[in-house]
């Protein structure tokens, strides 16, 4: 919604495009105006899903205070729960391919090349991309000392934004943990209008 707002160079998005050239982050005011500007289009008109936003409680408060001026609120909010230990594998077991996006996991979808060392870790120089030999790399927000802070962040800032909207009777929590096709049958049923 950012890049399309700076590239749409709507006013908010020339806001952002000037705050982000000056090496600054964007304010919740103007992230909150880009939505305000979103939400009006056509494709909204039935409702819209917001992913990574908000973060904290001040931006959900920011947000509820938008969307009432717009004669509208927030209807649902899905949690998808999975257990610090079980995030710490998955996310530190990520390897990418820079330059074409591939992914790789050690467990998951190890790379043809990937050797062990003596505590089970994988060893660097044999992470390798499968069609060109390139070396991969783990994104440094990938790694486990990275994660305790990430994990931080969630538990101390989003948490609440959960205890914010459970009194309106519109989160739901999702089972993370488990296979796929659990997890989107749970997402599904979580979104689906009561009737």
């Amino acid at each position: 919604m950012l890049r399309a707002a700076v590239a749409a160079k709507t006013e908010v998005g020339l806001k952002a495009k000037a705050v982000m050239a000056a090496g600054g982050l964007v304010s919740d005011d103007i992230v909150v105006g880009i939505i305000r500007d979103r939400i009006k289009e056509e494709d909204c008109k039935f409702g819209f899903i917001l992913d990574g936003f908000p973060r904290t409680k001040v931006q959900a408060m920011a947000l509820d205070k938008m969307l009432a001026e717009e004669g509208a609120c927030v209807t649902k909010v899905v949690e998808l729960q999975v257990p610090d230990e079980v995030l710490e594998e998955r996310i530190c077991g990520r390897w990418i391919h820079k330059a074409s996006g591939r992914s790789y996991h050690v467990k998951y979808a190890p790379p043809k090349t990937m050797k062990v060392d003596v505590d089970g870790k994988p060893v660097k120089e044999s992470m390798t991309d499968d069609e060109t030999g390139e070396p991969l790399m783990q994104r440094p927000d990938d790694t486990a000392s990275a994660l305790v802070k990430r994990l931080q962040g969630y538990h101390g800032e989003t948490v609440p934004i959960l205890e914010h909207y459970k009194p309106n009777g519109v989160v739901t929590t999702v089972n993370a943990n488990q296979k796929m096709d659990g997890v989107w049958s749970e997402v599904l049923g979580a979104l689906s209008r009561k009737k």
